[in-house]
């Protein structure tokens, strides 16, 4: 027998690649904030030798991890925003009636495809970046990229549970909540040194957008203020799902269904 998230994950999809026109269209148009983050970075360097004390490839490597990261957490379930429309409507309920987690259901119910294109093109540029930058690799060094990615899109992943599950209490806040995580998104992609000591404090210790990207590369390049920090990535996405997942629990004792 087939494992149900499975089956409705498979079903969503089939249902987006059936009209494969379609779909190639909104995969092509997913590209935008691809290139509008990367003239964003060029255009500041056309201007600057240098952002953060990097270089123009180590930049674009921040970027691009950046991008991938939160790309891939935004591709499995950046679809949590639309919870709000779900307790206004009250078809929370019917997740609620089924013997599987809440949570489980709301992330396997829908799997976006169609933002796989920022995946891709975060993914080409930085192996661009990877090979303009002067990176002495060792298995260590591969292994760090590899772990990078992951927990930062974990990370990102637990920063959309975290957002969903303020809404049992705001219902109407997710413009609230969306401002730390696609805030966060914004600062991973560019070193975390550019921003005043507020920011860098906010976007390090509550919402550690630091350890997605900026910091790793800092490691990876062996620069100064990396070291052991730049294999943090893990401890911090784990920090920030321990946080999420209580959130998510309070909200669902918290909440009430629409037939009471």
């Amino acid at each position: 027998m087939d494992n149900p998230y499975v089956v409705l994950v498979r079903m969503r999809m089939r249902a987006q690649t059936v009209y494969r026109g379609s779909f190639a269209v909104e995969v092509f148009a997913s590209l935008g904030a691809t290139v509008s983050g990367f003239g964003e970075l060029y255009v500041i360097f056309a201007n600057v030798p240098a952002l953060g004390g990097l270089d123009f490839a180590a930049a674009v490597l921040v970027f691009a991890i950046g991008h991938v990261s939160f790309s891939l957490a935004d591709l499995v379930v950046g679809h949590l925003d639309a919870l709000p429309t779900y307790l206004r409507a009250g078809t929370l309920d019917a997740f609620l009636l089924r013997p599987l987690p809440v949570l489980a259901q709301l992330i396997t119910g829908d799997i976006s495809l169609r933002r796989f294109g920022r995946t891709a093109a975060g993914t080409a540029i930085a192996v661009v970046a990877l090979a303009s930058s002067d990176v002495a690799w060792t298995p260590a060094k591969a292994a760090l990229l590899a772990v990078t990615v992951c927990a930062g899109a974990a990370l990102f992943a637990a920063l959309f549970v975290g957002a969903a599950a303020v809404q049992f209490w705001l219902v109407e806040g997710a413009e609230f909540t969306a401002s730390f995580v696609y805030g966060g998104n914004y600062a991973a992609q560019f070193p975390t040194s550019v921003f005043a000591t507020p920011a860098r404090v906010l976007f390090t210790f509550v919402v550690p957008a630091a350890f997605v990207a900026y910091l790793p590369v800092l490691t990876l390049l062996e620069l100064p203020a990396g070291g052991v920090l730049g294999w943090c990535s893990p401890l911090a996405a784990a920090a920030v799902w321990i946080v999420a997942l209580l959130g998510w629990r309070a909200g669902l004792r918290h909440y009430t269904g629409a037939g009471s």
